[in-house]
């Protein structure tokens, strides 16, 4: 990997990594108010494709500070094509579509249900990824939450069944797409901003190809809607993208992917208080009982052996175990979230090599002392 790749941005490391965290919660949060807003004059394709291109000309932006390059090698591209439809393409129309007929909130609150989707497949697609008790009951519990938003007893009464199903079926795409990155990617050579760069522009190619198949041209462009499809790109994609990987690069990623646990919070916080929605017991219920699961989920081992050792063997770990359940940050851009939402998830492939020799230097001093 390049030392530009590793390195963050100076001006997004002038702020404390705390005020950063919330602005990527903020930002993730507010994705679903933009697709909202968006999608009342524009067709959800085309949502999709201006956020695909803005979030794309952002990161366009970044390599060229960095003097990054576009990837090399015909399977790489390949790769991220695949990459580019199942954590973008993909995920990002479902979503746009599912907000015809369903709040933002409750779109919001199915995307936690990604580390939901990805605990469940690893244990079948990753045969390094073992269940534990405590993993199990975090699936069963968080899916109970699901049920719970559906209000499953009142036979799902009052629920667009055909738009939460298209906002869960985004929330699914993610950690397949999440998988298949760590099983193809994971050793590439290129940088996170690299990988990613390659991974937007197809997914952006993808839309610019489907979008007009499916769409006319719109009459006009209303400002308001115009404006929220503008900063769905700008923000909840590519800024979005270089917050969530400086967050990981200085704090780790176990203390980056928490923003998870926000993101639908603010989504429905946006949703009722500025759109309007409405709000019955069983969501903000419903949403705690999932994110209660997705952390069960998330949570690792501790080694039993006490003393400095189990804290140097814990920092370690820190940047190879937990690098690999990163992915799950993109579940809410995001993204990106990595990146959430957010799918700039070509990152999370690398992102632990990167971060050993730190960890490995932190255990000798601890060993040290």
């Amino acid at each position: 990997m390049s030392s530009s790749g590793t390195s963050s941005s100076l001006s997004l490391r002038a702020l404390d990594w705390r005020l950063r965290f919330g602005l990527l919660s903020l930002v993730w949060g507010f994705s679903f108010l933009f697709m909202k807003v968006g999608t009342e004059s524009f067709a959800p394709f085309q949502v999709t494709l201006g956020r695909l291109a803005f979030g794309t000309a952002v990161v366009a932006v970044a390599m060229a500070v960095k003097r990054e390059r576009l990837p090399r090698g015909a399977w790489t591209w390949v790769h991220l094509a695949v990459a580019g439809f199942l954590l973008n393409a993909l995920p990002f129309s479902l979503f746009a579509f599912s907000e015809l007929t369903i709040p933002s909130s409750l779109a919001g609150i199915c995307n936690a249900t990604s580390p939901l989707w990805g605990m469940a497949l690893s244990l079948v697609a990753l045969s390094e990824d073992r269940p534990t008790r405590r993993r199990v009951a975090g699936l069963g519990i968080g899916f109970l939450g699901v049920l719970t938003v559906l209000g499953v007893w009142q036979g799902f009464h009052g629920l667009d069944v055909t738009g939460t199903a298209l906002a869960l079926l985004a929330s699914l795409s993610y950690p397949i797409g999440w998988i298949y990155v760590r099983r193809t990617l994971a050793g590439s050579s290129h940088s996170h901003l690299s990988l990613t760069g390659g991974q937007l522009l197809l997914a952006t190619l993808q839309l610019a190809v489907v979008t007009p198949l499916f769409t006319s041209v719109p009459s006009s462009f209303p400002v308001l809607p115009l404006l929220a499809v503008v900063a769905l790109g700008v923000l909840g994609t590519g800024l979005a993208f270089l917050i969530q990987y400086d967050l990981v690069a200085e704090v780790g990623p176990t203390t980056a992917q928490m923003v998870t646990y926000f993101t639908p919070v603010i989504a429905t916080a946006a949703g009722v208080a500025l759109l309007g929605e409405s709000l019955s017991w069983s969501t903000p219920v419903g949403a705690a009982i999932v994110l209660a699961g997705a952390a069960l989920t998330q949570s690792r081992p501790k080694t039993a052996t006490g003393g400095t050792c189990t804290a140097a063997r814990a920092d370690a770990t820190e940047g190879t175990d937990a690098t690999a359940h990163t992915d799950t940050t993109s579940a809410m851009d995001g993204t990106a979230r990595t990146g959430g939402t957010q799918g700039a998830v070509a990152t999370s492939a690398t992102d632990g090599a990167a971060e050993q020799p730190t960890r490995r230097s932190r255990v000798r001093q601890k060993s040290t002392t």
